[in-house]
This record gives C-alpha cells, structure tokens and sequence, in this order.
C-alpha cells in the first residue's frame, strides 16, 4: 500500500469526479493500476500523473479502462465450466425462460462462453438461454457487443475453445481473427452496470461472478453479493472464483452444491429478501 499523499489524491479525485469506487477496492491493486498507467504516460511520480489525469480527459477513460478487472477468456478453468453445464441442464428441467447473468463479464468471453455451450449440449434448449453480460468498462462493452477477438502472442483462442469439440460451428476464424456466430450473439446482450453502485437486478436462475472478488476489501464484499443475491430467484444458482469464498455473514443465503468448484444455490430464505418466480420473472431487466 502507498502512502504518498498523491496517491491519496489520485484516488479521491477518480471516485469523487469519475464516479469508480476506489475505496471498494485493494490499494495494492488500485497502486498496480495506477503505475502501469503512469509508466504508458511517462510519468514519474504521483503527482506527476495526477496533474496529467486532472487536465486530460483521454487520459482519465484510460485509467478507468485500466482498473475495470478484465481479465478473461473462453472457458476458463474447464473444470468450472463442466460445472456450469450441469447446471445448466438442471435449469433445463424446469419450464420457461432460464436468465443467465455474467456479472463483471470484461469484453464478453464468458456471456458467449454459456450461450455456445447452450447450443452445444444437446441436454440444454438454446432458445429458452437468454444471457445479460455486464461490465463498468465501455470500452470492454464494446468489444464484446462487436463479438470478434485478435488472438495475440500471450492469447491463444484456439486453446480457450477447445473446451468445445467441435467450436468451429460457434465462431468464424479467419487467421487469428474469431468472430462469434450470429445464432450465439442472438442468446446474449449487453449493458453497463456497477455492481458496487447499482441497484440488483431481478429474476435471474443463474449468475457467474467470476475473479471479482479477490480484488474487493472484505468489507465490501458482502454488499456486492447481497446485490446478486437480490438478483437470483430463491432456487437459483451462483458461481464465483475458485479462490473465492462467500462471506460467514452470507451462509445462510447460500447453500454449497459444489465447494471445489464455488457453486452454490441460493437458499429459499434469509439475507437478500430474493423473491420466487413470479408470472413475469421471465421477461429481461
């Protein structure tokens, strides 16, 4: 943790003008964040780059761009993912709409990642998925709306997707450029929303909130997973990060239905007043 007073400034000034909670975060990971910026920028101390972040708008979207977590992939840690199918074929069991949220979704990997295994089990009905990917990052947001990835020297696509056997029915490749399929963008949508900041959403049977919460202070965590858990029907499901673990407070919320992988249902009562199934829980909010 830095104790330059700068560094206090930088922080204050990013949550009080530009509205991103720094104070939710760890400052270690806040101080990464802020020196890779000030590295780009050729800035040699603080105060240096909080003159440069004050007078330069450009420069302000890059640093919100830089804290928003977004770190991704398609199908990341597999094992997960074979977790993730199994509830989604128990989801498949009931009737009507099944909503899938992918909260803090970065630039769209995961959305598509349910929406293609949707298609791809013959288990799961795909039109019955509708999938709402979320993310602070506009940047992040666009890329995910537009559906097309570059695999670079460190990203290699071809690996994350070869969770599928056969993901070339899902996404066009043209060198190493992937394009996700038409029939899987049309299951997934996108918007902008703040799990710190916003209000909870309403009727979802599932939400993935993955490798969030190891950046977040503990004293936060547990109103950010009070929000998703006003989000969830009383039956629904939950999955965070294999090395994160839901706070003592919100045990009763949620009950472990698979403590290596993180997946938990949440309970039919307790902390986060989540509602039943009502006639209209199916439609999107």
């Amino acid at each position: 943790m830095s104790t330059d007073e700068a560094f206090v400034d930088i922080l204050e000034f990013v949550e009080r003008e530009l509205g991103f909670a720094t104070s939710h975060y760890n400052d270690s990971y806040l101080d990464r964040r802020i020196s890779s910026r000030m590295r780009r920028t050729r800035t040699e101390t603080y105060r240096e780059y909080f003159d440069l972040l004050r007078r330069d708008s450009e420069e302000q979207v890059a640093l919100l761009d830089a804290m928003s977590i977004n770190v991704t992939g398609f199908f990341r840690n597999p094992d997960v993912w074979s977790g993730i199918r199994a509830v989604l074929r128990r989801l498949s069991d009931r009737s009507g709409t099944i909503r899938v949220w992918s909260a803090a979704c970065a630039d769209g990997r995961e959305p598509y990642s349910v929406s293609m295994l949707a298609h791809d089990d013959p288990e799961i009905d795909e039109s019955r998925i509708h999938v709402l990917g979320t993310d602070i990052s506009e940047p992040a947001l666009e890329t995910a709306r537009s559906g097309v990835y570059e695999e670079s020297r460190t990203v290699d696509l071809d690996d994350q997707l070869s969770f599928l056997d056969e993901y070339a029915q899902y996404v066009d490749v043209d060198g190493r450029r992937y394009r996700v399929d038409d029939d899987v963008r049309r299951n997934v949508r996108f918007e902008r929303h703040d799990l710190i900041n916003d209000d909870p959403k309403a009727g979802f049977d599932l939400v993935v909130c993955r490798n969030l919460f190891i950046y977040i202070d503990n004293d936060y965590k547990r109103p950010m997973l009070q929000t998703i858990s006003r989000s969830l029907h009383s039956d629904a499901y939950l999955v965070i990060g294999k090395a994160e673990t839901i706070p003592p407070a919100l045990k009763s919320t949620f009950s472990v239905q698979n403590a290596r992988l993180r997946i938990y249902q949440r309970a039919t009562s307790g902390d986060g007043r989540a509602s039943g199934r009502t006639a209209n829980s199916s439609s999107q909010s």
